[in-house]
């Protein structure tokens, strides 16, 4: 696909990484020569220094024949009148990041306004964060939470305990999981198993479990105790993912607690949220979070606007309490150093919105040829599961599951079938217009027949 990104912010940068190891001819715009210069030498893509917003520039990057724009500038005004630009001169699709509440507070309105600008997808990078952290609270073992066929079903990626009820068992063993939970993946030493019966479970190993969101509930509740559900939730921040996510648990009956040091913010928070409890003061003073019982929280979140007292609060809070503790994390130069330490979960905002574009970019060339619905990247890119629509063509349909000849390190996890989830055994079968989960890895499939040798 010919892409044009506008915007090389941290969000821009990443989407055309991400973009550009798919293969799509990627141009980007931005008006920072630097930016640009480091962008181009790094990437095999042509790169414009100049406005986005001047069709002069657009037009010399393509933009009447490009199948999709992406505008991604730090103002959403900008964003919108950009790709209204695109759709005038031609381009099929458009994309525009639009971070302000105001423009998603009326879903109607929203919708009223994407029409109106002819819209493919407006984003916002916080909202995608808030979504993803609920996912985290409303199972605390989860250290990562990734949704296919609409909603429908969940990946789960967890740590194993020492007392897990799993700890010393072989995948065959697990009877009581057929059917409704599928163990897809295991991380153990930096090495990756796409684990078959006879692979033993260890404490440590890091798995990942595909299945239903009421099937997930109940298998956490049987191999931990613990509930599904955290009831109380203390945000370190009040930004505007905070608001987001208060917003959200508010509406699932859960108990909130916002520190946020800017009084202005706080009267701004007091307004948009009157359920929520908000507590003016610096959530980098511990007697303030020893003084409102942080260490009785089921939940903590730090998103400051630095990740360093984000990484500190969340340190001091999983050495004071056993709370599940999640972290925001912006900077990229951070990205090995966070890896190696004693952080539950870590949510970065960036990466989720270019996953968020990418997965959109792949169900357009779905139209185009490939087959590819969602992908997300598991264990740092080790694994990739990938969700694909099923031709008629296919050269797996109508077999037994047991008769094909997979490739190795490869599973078929999940079947989709007007609705049903199937966890997959030997006899099942694939058939047309079914949608299948692929965990590999292996990476670069783009058709379901790649799946066979």
């Amino acid at each position: 696909m010919k892409i044009i990104i506008v915007g090389c912010g941290k969000v821009g940068r990443t989407i055309a990484e991400q973009l550009n190891n798919e293969k799509h001819d990627i141009t980007v715009i931005d008006n920072r020569e630097s930016v640009i210069t480091r962008l181009t030498d790094k990437l095999d893509i042509m790169g414009i220094d100049g406005d986005g917003a001047s069709l002069s520039n657009l037009h010399d990057a393509g933009v009447s024949t490009a199948d999709l724009l992406i505008a991604v500038t730090d103002a959403d005004e900008l964003n919108l009148y950009i790709c209204l630009l695109a759709k005038c001169c031609g381009t099929k699709n458009t994309i525009a990041r639009v971070r302000k509440p105001v423009y998603h507070k009326d879903l109607q309105e929203s919708a009223v306004m994407k029409n109106a600008l002819g819209l493919s997808l407006m984003i916002n990078p916080e909202q995608i964060a808030a979504l993803e952290i609920s996912n985290l609270i409303r199972f605390p073992t989860a250290i990562e939470v990734d949704t296919f066929a609409r909603g429908n079903v969940q990946i789960y990626t967890f740590k194993l305990n020492p007392g897990s009820s799993l700890v010393g068992k072989k995948v065959s063993d697990l009877s009581s999981l057929k059917g409704t939970v599928r163990i897809c993946d295991v991380e153990r030493d930096d090495n990756v198993t796409i684990p078959g019966g006879n692979f033993v479970l260890s404490p440590g190993d890091k798995v990942s479990i595909i299945c239903e969101p009421n099937n997930a509930a109940k298998f956490f509740k049987k191999i931990t105790g613990e509930k599904t559900k955290s009831k109380d939730v203390m945000i370190l921040g009040g930004s505007r993912t905070a608001y987001y996510l208060a917003d959200l648990l508010l509406q699932n009956s859960f108990d909130v607690k916002i520190i946020e040091k800017d009084p202005k913010r706080c009267n701004e928070l007091s307004d948009l949220l009157p359920n929520a409890m908000i507590i003016c003061g610096d959530a980098m003073n511990q007697d303030l979070l020893n003084a409102e019982r942080f260490e009785k929280m089921s939940s903590i979140v730090s998103l400051m606007d630095l990740d360093e007292e984000n990484i500190m609060t969340s340190l001091y809070a999983r050495q004071r309490s056993k709370a599940k503790c999640i972290t925001k994390i912006d900077r990229i130069v951070f990205d090995n150093i966070v890896d190696t330490l004693p952080l539950d979960s870590v949510v970065r905002p960036r990466e989720l919105t270019a996953e968020h574009i990418v997965r959109y970019v792949r169900a357009v060339n779905n139209s185009m040829g490939s087959n590819v619905e969602t992908l997300y990247k598991l264990n740092d890119g080790k694994t990739e599961a990938l969700e694909f629509k099923v031709s008629r063509d296919s050269s797996v349909i109508s077999k037994p599951l047991k008769l094909l000849k997979f490739k190795s390190n490869l599973q078929v996890a999940c079947i989709t079938r007007r609705g049903k989830i199937i966890i997959p055994n030997g006899d099942d079968t694939i058939e047309p217009d079914d949608t299948v989960i692929i965990v590999t890895t292996h990476h670069g499939l783009q058709d379901l027949d790649d799946i066979i040798v």
